[in-house]
């Protein structure tokens, strides 16, 4: 039997039933179509990208070994990152057992350097943020690990010299102008061939101004990790010579004696030679 041999209605009412499912289908196979999402290519970083405040130029992995040699990592210590790119330097200073954060403006930047510490095995010590590197609080940190330009180092340098004595800062290629450093590390062409100057810097404790002794006075000017100044004792003044900081370590000479001590806020208690032991106090 035929549909054409039924009744018109009941021809019709069989036609519709056995269309649905295969308009299901079609509508089914559409929906699907068109909800599957496109495949998003995977970001790359190019050299010399352009960013908030520098273009992108990442530091050749063995000037990066290098920095971090300089620095003498240790798993305890803490390193940050400002402008920290693709995470190369926290990653390499996680997997020599430090923690570490890096500060990067670009989104896409920080969600490459979470996969590949994902991937290195060190995501849990390894962590990036997305930020403004002039904005980032980094009072945390032992160790800074940076290739900045000078001008974006100026911008940060008061935040520099406020962080704890001893602190160490390495930079690769770029510093502040004026501030020597502590130690310099230039790599062979052999191992490199570009942007392969590695430089150390020990924040010093703030020593500039007056400083009264039961003797007398002290009076420094510092610049920096190096300071000149007098020493009055019983009217008699004497310069100083080869003023010198590391970290919270002091060291000059004036006239004959050698001082060497060590600087606890307000405080500085050594040994002078010959004398023995001095004290001073910041004067208010």
């Amino acid at each position: 039997m035929t549909l054409m041999n039924l009744p018109r209605a009941v021809s019709r009412l069989l036609m519709s039933l056995l269309l649905v499912p295969v308009l299901a289908g079609l509508v089914h196979a559409q929906t699907a179509t068109q909800q599957a999402p496109a495949t998003k290519e995977e970001f790359k970083p190019v050299v010399g990208q352009a960013g908030k405040d520098v273009v992108w130029v990442p530091t050749p992995q063995v000037v990066t070994d290098r920095m971090l040699d300089v620095a003498k990592i240790t798993p305890q210590d803490f390193v940050v990152d400002l402008g920290s790119g693709d995470g190369r330097n926290i990653i390499t200073a996680a997997k020599r057992g430090a923690r570490g954060r890096g500060v990067e403006f670009n989104p896409e930047m920080v969600a490459l350097s979470r996969r590949t510490a994902e991937k290195e095995g060190v995501a849990d010590r390894a962590t990036f943020v997305e930020g403004d590197m002039f904005a980032a609080e980094f009072n945390d940190a032992t160790v800074l690990a940076l290739f900045l330009l000078p001008a974006n180092l100026d911008k940060l340098r008061d935040k520099f010299l406020a962080l704890k004595p001893g602190t160490r800062i390495v930079a690769n290629t770029f510093w502040i102008d004026g501030w020597e450093p502590d130690f310099r590390d230039q790599l062979s062409d052999t191992e490199c061939t570009e942007w392969c100057n590695v430089m150390l810097f020990i924040v010093p404790a703030r020593v500039d101004g007056a400083w009264r002794l039961p003797q007398g006075e002290l009076a420094i000017k510092q610049s920096f990790q190096k300071f000149t100044g007098t020493l009055t004792e019983s009217g008699r003044v004497t310069s100083i010579t080869d003023g010198k900081l590391n970290g919270d370590e002091i060291t000059f000479t004036a006239g004959t004696f050698k001082y060497s001590g060590r600087v606890n806020g307000d405080r500085i208690e050594g040994t002078s030679t010959p004398g023995g032991p001095f004290s001073a106090t910041r004067a208010k």
